[in-house]
């Protein structure tokens, strides 16, 4: 579980986050949702300590990434995973390299050990025999669960995923989802997603958190969205038609 209270960031004289409180509940996909320049952004990489808030405080499992020392921060790092929005992968690796990178750079595991890690998250990631092709050679779907697979190498208990499902078609975007909720289930994983596609929100949400103008505005699930007051969320998630419409049937179905 990763619990942040009263997290304050600025820049120059302008603050983006406003005393942001949440909590992100482990064994669920954890969902930052907001429109663009809302501050989910900044909120995710100070989750990630690319960005040092100027005040509050971020708790991994009660320990305080603020109050860390360097080392301390090294060891953390380990038992963070990381999917990148575009997915990142090395050019000049095969998959398996790419998978093996962050196993080569903070494991202690012999060679035939990495590779045996290795090849047990590509293939938990469905893609069994395309270990010795180049990024080049795969689709972007299959970047994407490249960049799983590598993401989850180290067995770690928190996963980061910005905007996981960017540049995808809709039939992609739904099997990159099913993928992360099964694994943040199936390893019990803190994972925490930073996402603007409606229909991640509405799939996969188990604990959504809405940033609005810098500010907590709501919290809540996939189920519970239907049914908020909350004007900008619903002027957020319910901006298309065909959304509405989801909307109105759930509604009118209870």
């Amino acid at each position: 579980m990763i619990e942040i209270n009263n997290i304050v960031k600025s820049f120059d004289d302008k603050t983006v986050l406003h005393g942001i409180d949440a909590t992100f509940e482990t064994g669920k996909t954890n969902l930052i949702i907001g429109q663009s320049g809302s501050g989910k952004t900044v909120l995710m990489k100070s989750l990630v300590g690319l960005l040092t808030p100027e005040q509050g405080e971020i708790k991994f499992d009660g320990r305080d990434l603020l109050k860390m020392k360097q080392h301390q921060v090294r060891e953390l790092r380990k038992e963070i995973g990381m999917l990148f929005q575009g997915a990142a992968l090395f050019d000049s690796e095969t998959v398996l390299g790419n998978v093996m990178f962050p196993l080569i750079m903070f494991s202690e595991m012999t060679p035939t050990e990495m590779i045996e890690r290795a090849m047990f998250c590509i293939e938990r990631v469905n893609l069994k025999g395309a270990d010795s092709k180049y990024p080049s050679e795969i689709s972007g779907g299959m970047q994407k669960r490249v960049a799983i697979a590598r993401a989850i190498a180290l067995n770690p208990k928190y996963l980061f995923c910005d905007e996981p499902n960017s540049g995808l078609d809709p039939r992609t975007s739904i099997l990159i989802d099913e993928l992360l909720i099964d694994i943040t289930h199936e390893y019990n994983i803190t994972t925490i997603i930073n996402t603007h596609d409606m229909n991640s929100v509405l799939g996969i949400g188990e604990n959504i958190i809405f940033v609005n103008k810098g500010y907590m505005d709501w919290t809540g699930n996939k189920e519970e969205i239907y049914t908020t007051t909350n004007e900008a969320l619903n002027n957020f998630v319910f901006a298309t038609n065909l959304f509405q419409k989801v909307r109105d049937y759930v509604r009118n179905s209870h």
